[in-house]
């Protein structure tokens, strides 16, 4: 039975949602197209009528991921009292996050693995990157460009890596440890910059 184009449409749109996930919780690797069509509620002859192919999902995958975090961390600093580098941090490094694989950072479940495979997922990685660092560099004191840029990467590979290090180790003191000394660490770094305000 044919679907109609505005169906055939939601269904590509779900199977990116499912993906996105599925991606982030077990890796690139970790799923092929028939379970994850499964998961999605669809049947692996409709991969095909949607995606070139499973790279081509993992760039679209990739990409909402991306998005769907970049819209999180933005509601954090929406809000009047929050929008610091230290609220930031807080939200970001927390021992919920080191369950939320399916639901949390890109960078932390996948960075991995993207190097692996093709150039257009490493643009898609690229570019989540730079949005996460626009979004940082706007909690950074005002100062030169560079110095701010510098910041940003400095508080992003803090993030990610603490993240990532306190998931290798699971539930722990040690991972207490690490998400609340890069918390501490970031926090001191915000704290010269000039209360943020909502234009």
């Amino acid at each position: 039975m044919r679907v109609s184009r505005e169906q055939a449409q939601r269904n590509r749109e779900h199977v990116i949602d499912v993906a996105s996930r599925l991606f982030r919780e077990r890796g690139f690797d970790g799923i092929g197209v028939d379970d994850l069509m499964k998961e999605a509620g669809l049947t692996r002859g409709g991969f095909y009528g949607q995606f070139k192919s499973k790279e081509d999902l993992k760039v679209e995958a990739s990409r909402r991921a991306f998005s769907t975090n970049k819209d999180k961390l933005s509601k954090v600093l929406a809000e009047p009292a929050e929008g610091t580098l230290a609220a930031l941090a807080k939200f970001y490094l927390s021992d919920a996050h080191i369950d939320r694989r399916g639901d949390g950072c890109t960078l932390a479940a996948l960075s991995g693995d993207a190097p692996r495979y093709s150039p257009e997922l490493r643009a898609a990685f690229k570019d989540g990157i730079e949005d996460y660092l626009a979004l940082i560099g706007s909690t950074l004191p005002d100062t030169s460009p560079e110095e701010r840029r510098g910041k940003s990467v400095a508080a992003l590979a803090t993030m990610v890596g603490a993240l990532v290090l306190a998931r290798a180790v699971g539930h722990d003191d040690l991972s207490h440890e690490i998400l609340s000394t890069a918390a501490d660490d970031l926090a001191a770094r915000s704290q010269d910059a000039p209360t943020r305000k909502n234009s």
